[in-house]
């Protein structure tokens, strides 16, 4: 982490042009931010006519109508990050820059376009070099290939090391952070690297399957736009381009629902909420919670005092500050490889259960992760051995959740599986937090990063919205069972966690047995 974090909502100013059709400029740029949690504020650079098919025309603003947006911007508003996007003329670059020199905000993203999709070049050489020279008052630079190519002054890399070696060079030309975009390569996966000047090897190395789509239009502004937002609230730069690729990712998965004109169309940068309008039943839940506190809300503050059992027990504290005994540590993933296979079964009982498709689509794909990535994570850990017998408390959870998911119908299933995510992704963020204060060697970094992890926190979010909607429409019995399930399962965490100190033992056991009781 080498920016200090702003605010919890960053201030976010997108200095770029106009794009009437919203897919890319300073239309791209507000939707990203909005997207990733920040507030954002435009300056316009130059007025676009354009669409999904090409440019038609450009307009430049006289260079003072820019220089008083500016002014009339940073005279009101603490700005926590900027985004600069196209530029145009050496007139335009030199007021930003001049702008910028006075230190505007602690983050400064600059995508320099400069070569047009069709590989145009769109700045005279007047304007390139007069780019050049801004380009070292930014703190991270975002160029696509061709970009690339004309700021290393070399033929546009044909391969993935290729464009390595021409980041590499940039970012040592202009002392900056660089991110090299493999989008334009071929081949089925688009690979992403940020480079750091004066090291060879990349501060951080980012990958993922090809997204088959025609709709790309504004990736650039968005993916540059979404970082700067990110590592303004952060402070992480690696982390911030991780979070923004996975929601680009997304946005390009979404585009084809979009419709928009006949050529590249836009992203759809606000697909991870659509489902906000689009499902009558995540509507219900919004109207339920509009007419008073979440019925989750309730569950978690009834919980507390479990949640502080927890928080006490020797297992955690060891895990959250480094000290636990690795050979204990192995003992507690040993009982939860196994007790994930139960877990598996138990999302794939719900996924079948579902009384609508977001549900079970939910619900499937978790049961699929256990297996693929969670338990990974054991199997890194513990190799090839052969496991221990299930404990009693292992037995008795996988028993619990198998019967709940299995013949209680899916409210009351869904309730007994939330603590399954909301206790693990609690537990994670709170140990990541105490790791952090007790450095980056911490020895279980891979099991807090795991629940610590955005996806994870999302789709526990996921699940509380679930069960606040079976919750909206259930009659008060069932409601009933659903808090008792709940709670059954949050003692069963107890116990699962406490089983563990040392989970052999006689003192283990009865520890655990008492958590159970």
């Amino acid at each position: 982490m080498d920016t200090t974090p702003s605010t919890a909502i960053p201030r976010v100013l997108s200095i770029a042009g106009t794009d009437p059709t919203g897919g890319a400029g300073h239309a791209a740029d507000l939707k990203s931010i909005a997207a990733l949690g920040g507030y954002g504020l435009s300056v316009i650079t130059a007025v676009v006519a354009q669409n999904t098919r090409g440019v038609v025309s450009v307009h430049t603003p006289p260079v003072q109508v820019l220089r008083d947006q500016l002014d009339a911007v940073a005279g009101d508003v603490t700005l926590d990050a900027i985004k600069v996007g196209m530029l145009g003329s050496v007139e335009v670059i030199d007021t930003v820059r001049d702008w910028l020199m006075v230190g505007r905000a602690p983050v400064v993203v600059i995508d320099p376009v400069m070569v047009a999709t069709a590989g145009g070049r769109l700045l005279r050489p007047d304007a390139e070099r007069a780019l050049r020279e801004l380009l070292p008052h930014a703190n991270l630079i975002t160029p696509n290939l061709p970009e690339l190519a004309v700021l290393a002054e070399r033929p546009v890399a044909a391969t993935w090391d290729e464009a390595l070696e021409q980041g590499r060079a940039v970012a040592a030309a202009f002392h900056t952070r660089v991110l090299v975009k493999g989008g334009h390569l071929a081949g089925d996966t688009t690979p992403d690297a940020l480079l750091l000047p004066g090291q060879d090897e990349p501060a951080a190395l980012f990958e993922g399957r090809r997204v088959h789509t025609r709709n790309t239009h504004g990736t650039g502004c968005s993916l540059s736009s979404a970082v700067a937002t990110v590592v303004a609230r952060t402070g992480d730069w690696p982390e911030a381009i991780r979070t923004a690729r996975t929601w680009l990712r997304g946005a390009l998965r979404g585009a084809d629902e979009l419709h928009v004109g006949h050529g590249n169309g836009p992203v759809h940068h606000m697909h991870h909420v659509q489902h906000l309008v689009t499902d009558p039943a995540f509507v219900m839940t919004a109207a339920a919670e509009s007419e008073g506190p979440r019925f989750t809300d309730e569950l978690w503050e009834e919980s507390a005092p479990v949640r502080e059992r927890i928080a006490a027990l020797a297992f955690i504290r060891g895990l959250g500050d480094g000290t636990l005994d690795p050979g204990e540590f192995e003992l507690y993933l040993d009982q939860d490889m196994q007790y994930l296979q139960y877990y598996s079964r138990a999302l794939a009982l719900l996924a079948a259960s579902a009384p609508d498709e977001r549900s079970r689509e939910h619900f499937a794909a978790a049961s699929a992760s256990v297996v693929s990535f969670e338990s990974a994570l054991h199997r890194a850990r513990l190799g090839d051995r052969e496991p221990m017998p299930p404990s009693d408390v292992t037995s008795s959870y996988a028993d619990f959740l198998l019967a709940r998911t299995g013949q209680d119908g899916f409210a009351v299933g869904s309730a007994a599986i939330l603590p399954c995510y909301w206790l693990y992704a609690h537990v994670g963020a709170e140990l990541t937090r105490r790791a952090r204060v007790a450095g980056p060697q911490h020895p279980f970094a891979d099991w807090l990063s795991t629940y610590d992890d955005p996806d994870f926190q999302t789709a526990t979010e996921s699940v509380r919205e679930i069960v606040d909607r079976e919750a909206a429409h259930a009659d008060p019995a069932t409601r009933e069972h659903m808090r008792r399930a709940f709670h059954r399962a949050c003692a069963l965490e107890l116990a699962f966690f406490a089983q563990t100190t040392p989970a052999t033992s006689p003192e283990g056991e009865r520890r655990a047995a008492a958590q159970l009781a």
